[in-house]
């Protein structure tokens, strides 16, 4: 054995397998990620104040001029809207994640990962998790402030739990999306971009803010197949909200399922792809 060789592997050491090995690499990654995130508390105050704008300007400014099964009372409008707010929150999450993954691969930071014997894919796991904490914080406050402007559960906390845990399954699949942008760009702020370009279109053709029975027919199509329609749809049944759709389409007629097998494709798909990118973008 050359002596460059054995420098090589000095300097590089072989990450160590298994997958209980790896998930301990993920939790080192993610309380690092969480660490920091204290340390910048401006993360999460900004990352509150834009979904509780959303919940007055919907609730107080729209309110009164939308029609939900047949009521244009201001209260069964907040109760609609409320699913919808927790989803588009949970999804946001994902430029965060995008930006921070960019931001580490920019500094180099990712370099200093690689000369350590870890699971090559615990430096994107860990990062997901740790937004998936943050984005289970934000909730919690978000959901205070639902029930200050009179949102309610009526099917019982166990129901509204499983609703919650549709919303972080959700959030956590599309934070995966959020890392194969953030390895495919070059600076963080075209993570930034790039990871809310697209949750516009995707956030606003579906039945988040407006019943879709109004919609063009194609947009109301797009609108009913859409993943994140089918997660608002079902924490609307969990929680007992008003929102009542009247289609066919399988993702609304059950949104519970239609949510669950949505949010493990996506994380399958996307987090294959970034995995791959990773390895690629750090060989």
């Amino acid at each position: 054995m050359s002596a460059t060789t054995e420098a090589v592997r000095t300097v590089a050491p072989r990450p160590r397998g298994g997958v209980v090995q790896s998930f301990n690499d993920s939790l080192v990654v993610a309380k690092r990620n969480l660490i920091r995130m204290t340390r910048i508390p401006e993360m999460i105050i900004f990352g509150l104040i834009q979904p509780i704008m959303f919940v007055v300007l919907f609730a107080y400014v729209f309110g009164g001029s939308m029609n939900i099964g047949g009521s244009t009372d201001p209260g069964v409008y907040r109760e609609f809207l409320m699913a919808g707010i927790f989803a588009q929150t949970v999804t946001f999450a994902t430029a965060g994640a995008g930006a921070g993954i960019a931001d580490d691969m920019h500094k180099g930071l990712i370099d200093r990962f690689r000369s350590l014997p870890m699971a090559r894919g615990a430096v994107l796991t860990g990062r997901t998790i740790a937004d998936l904490v943050q984005t289970a914080l934000t909730l919690v406050v978000l959901a205070i402030v639902a029930l200050l402007v009179g949102w309610r559960v009526h099917e019982g906390i166990g129901k509204a739990i499983g609703a919650f845990g549709l919303l972080l399954l959700l959030g956590y699949a599309f934070t995966w999306i959020g890392a194969l942008i953030g390895l495919s760009v070059r600076t963080p702020e075209a993570a930034t971009s790039g990871g809310l370009i697209w949750l516009f279109p995707v956030t606003f053709i579906s039945n988040a803010f407006v019943p879709t029975d109004n919609m063009a027919t194609w947009i109301q199509t797009i609108a009913d197949w859409n993943p994140f329609s089918a997660t608002v749809q079902a924490c609307r049944e969990l929680f007992g909200n008003p929102g009542v759709v009247d289609s066919s389409a399988w993702p609304m007629q059950h949104p519970v399922w239609a949510s669950v097998i949505y949010s493990i494709l996506i994380v399958v798909l996307f987090r294959t792809l970034a995995v791959r990118k990773y390895r690629s973008a750090t060989a």
